[in-house]
């Protein structure tokens, strides 16, 4: 995981409609960054979810909200649809930039030992500067804890 205060790595993704966005696009905004494992997981879509209700507040905040997991486009776009989520969702899945954000790690499951995407959220402020950074965090209670610091 990145230490608050380091500056956020640059990338450019494809979002669930093809778009590609970078980082930098958002720079003189907050960023609210979460990586998550898996589009229409339980605690996937609980977190997304919790992040498209709260959306209208995050944006009185300035702040945008870009989900990260290694599913592809397509499995992104049907995601959307499904909960009709208001927000960017970003596609690694070379996984170059979740591995950049150190939120590949090794995660154990009922003693099955893999490699994969740890639920991590960061702050990124208007100068792209880290300023919050969040790791296995719960998914249902992650949106609020997040409007929560963009308040302090």
């Amino acid at each position: 995981m990145l230490e608050v205060g380091s500056k956020a790595p640059m990338f450019t993704l494809p979002d669930q409609n093809g778009e590609m966005h970078s980082l930098s696009e958002y720079v003189g905004q907050k960023v609210i960054l979460y990586f998550y494992p898996k589009d229409n997981t339980a605690g996937c879509t609980a977190q997304a979810c919790g992040f498209a209700e709260l959306y209208p507040q995050f944006r009185e905040h300035g702040a945008v909200v870009l989900g990260v997991s290694k599913d592809s486009v397509n499995s992104h776009k049907k995601f959307e649809e499904k909960y009709g989520l208001p927000f960017t969702l970003l596609s690694d899945p070379s996984l170059e930039v979740i591995q950049a954000y150190g939120v590949w790690q090794e995660k154990k499951l009922y003693g099955k030992v893999s490699m994969g995407v740890v639920r991590t959220t960061y702050l990124i402020d208007e100068q792209g500067v880290i300023v919050k950074a969040m790791g296995k965090v719960k998914a249902a209670e992650n949106p609020a804890q997040m409007l929560k610091a963009l308040d302090e």
